[in-house]
């Protein structure tokens, strides 16, 4: 009897040290994981029970109910100052920001306008994926759940280049979607479309995937989409071709305005996709959708978490698409793969011998068959990843590791004005994005507090004032910042619309801004 009291005694600290173990390693290690793996170790922890995939009449109710209380209603308030676009509507893809209650129309004066979309949840602690154009103009953002809990959330992160952009909202413990492998799906399955279309609540539609890989021209402007499309370099000047991503996964899911940034699920209520974009003349849905992969946005995603910005490598060429003219043109007795126009002098693809002229067959051993093959696979490294390519030259095929290379993006000026607002709101119209400074670059500037800015955003009061990337940050309103929370919760100090800063740029003696947010 005595040694069973022992025995049970010892399972019961036994349990009681991994949990401890566990809450110990939470606190300590999740801000450093990826967001995968903090799922991992959420779930790990706290399994459920396994949805199945549909067999025979499908059944969407377990997923549905998983995935919805995780996908959010996003709320954007921003200052209209008049057209910076026309509203043609000539492209029957037409991105959701078309009907967002973008101003089709110049305004003589500024005028508040409000937008919606919306959002899924990835992590319990608050992170939160949506599209960039849902909130690449706002002055506020709010997120409401489906238990019409409602946060101000600020953003971490956005790219134009892949539609994805990154929140933040301060809260724990709230429900979330589990992520899945969209390189698994198949054409013809089913999947689950959730969000907030045309100002209603909560909203689950259902389809199949109807093609994988879609490229669909909204990103970029026009003059990018007239070129040759290449993820790489120009000519001599080196200068970015195209550095959108498109390589939509296509449902058949009712879709329409307000779903964009929700969440694509499969059958066992996975994470797919994020719905992005329409295919319609009329700005309602048609027929088609189309949703970013979240085997590409995984990666987008942790680089916001991460660095603030997006870490893009590039192969280093220029290329186009084999069709029949370039065939006949050129010579080429391939059907499928990527002819080279060009490679960048000092690039990851010269580098490894590849010259114009060669095509591009494959890469890590799969078929190219479009550019977005290729796009996809290599937007999912950073520079100093290697990628493995087969290229052809004069009949005769090559496999090569290419190192990827880095290249900043260029900047656009913009101002930015608003109403009066909360920490998070001025947050958000800094326009920045920010990393803790490591202990080695504070004591090489003698500073013991500091935040990186690593992104200045196009259209923000920083861009505006010539803020630069790499200055630190050591104080905001006259308080210490650290991170990010330590900003924005300095930024509650802000008096007569000046946000008091003072940091190290990368080369000189330390600064003192006053910045002006003005509404």
């Amino acid at each position: 009897m005595r040694k069973i009291g022992v025995t049970l005694l010892t399972a019961v600290l036994g349990g009681a040290v991994a949990v401890g173990g566990y809450k110990l390693f939470e606190d300590k290690q999740f801000g450093n994981m990826t967001l995968e793996e903090q799922q991992k170790v959420y779930y790990a922890n706290n399994p459920g029970a396994e949805l199945m995939s549909s067999t025979g009449n499908p059944d969407f109710t377990q997923a549905a109910a998983a995935v919805s209380p995780g996908v959010v209603h996003i709320k954007v308030t921003m200052t209209s100052r008049g057209s910076q676009r026309g509203g043609g509507g000539e492209s029957p893809f037409d991105m959701f920001e078309e009907f967002f209650g973008a101003p089709q129309r110049r305004q003589a004066q500024p005028r508040q306008a409000q937008a919606s979309g919306s959002g899924v949840i990835l992590t319990p602690d608050g992170y939160i994926v949506t599209n960039n154009h849902v909130v690449e103009n706002a002055d506020k953002i709010e997120v409401q759940l489906t238990d019409k809990r409602t946060f101000e959330a600020k953003v971490i992160g956005r790219d134009p280049n892949t539609d994805l952009a990154l929140l933040k909202v301060n809260a724990m413990n709230l429900p979330m979607v589990r992520m899945g492998d969209s390189d698994n799906v198949q054409i013809g399955e089913w999947v689950l479309a959730v969000g907030y279309p045309l100002s209603l609540q909560s909203t689950v539609t259902a389809g199949i995937v109807s093609a994988k890989g879609r490229q669909i021209g909204i990103l970029g402007d026009s003059q990018q989409q007239q070129q040759p499309r290449g993820y790489g370099y120009g000519q001599e000047d080196q200068q970015i071709i195209n550095t959108a991503i498109e390589s939509f996964i296509q449902t058949d899911a009712v879709i329409n305005k307000g779903n964009s940034g929700g969440a694509l699920v499969n059958a066992r209520g996975e994470l797919i996709g994020i719905n992005s974009a329409i295919a319609s003349p009329t700005g309602v849905y048609a027929g088609y959708g189309f949703a970013i992969p979240i085997n590409l946005a995984k990666k987008i995603l942790d680089d916001f978490k991460e660095f603030g910005s997006v870490k893009r490598g590039f192969i280093g060429v220029t290329f186009t698409e084999i069709n029949e003219a370039l065939r006949k043109e050129k010579g080429i007795t391939d059907i499928n793969g990527l002819y080279v126009q060009n490679v960048v002098k000092g690039g990851a693809a010269e580098s490894a011998g590849v010259k114009g002229g060669d095509i591009i067959t494959k890469i890590e051993g799969k078929t190219i068959y479009s550019s977005s093959d290729l796009q996809e696979r290599v937007a999912r490294l950073r520079p100093g990843d290697k990628v493995k390519i087969t290229y052809k030259r004069e009949g005769k095929e090559k496999e090569v590791a290419l190192t990827l290379k880095a290249e900043e993006a260029a900047k656009a000026k913009a101002g930015d004005e608003g109403s009066s607002a909360s920490a998070t709101e001025i947050f958000n119209k800094l326009g920045a994005s920010f990393i803790p400074a490591n202990d080695a670059r504070k004591k090489e500037l003698g500073v013991s507090s500091g935040v990186v800015v690593t992104e200045v955003r196009r259209g923000g009061v920083f861009e505006y004032f010539g803020v630069e990337k790499g200055l630190v940050i050591t104080e905001v309103n006259g308080k210490a910042v650290n991170n990010v929370d330590d900003v924005e919760t300095a930024l509650e100090g802000t008096k007569r619309n000046i946000v008091r800063i003072k940091g190290v740029p990368e080369r000189g003696s330390t600064v003192e801004l006053n910045v002006p947010i003005e509404y």
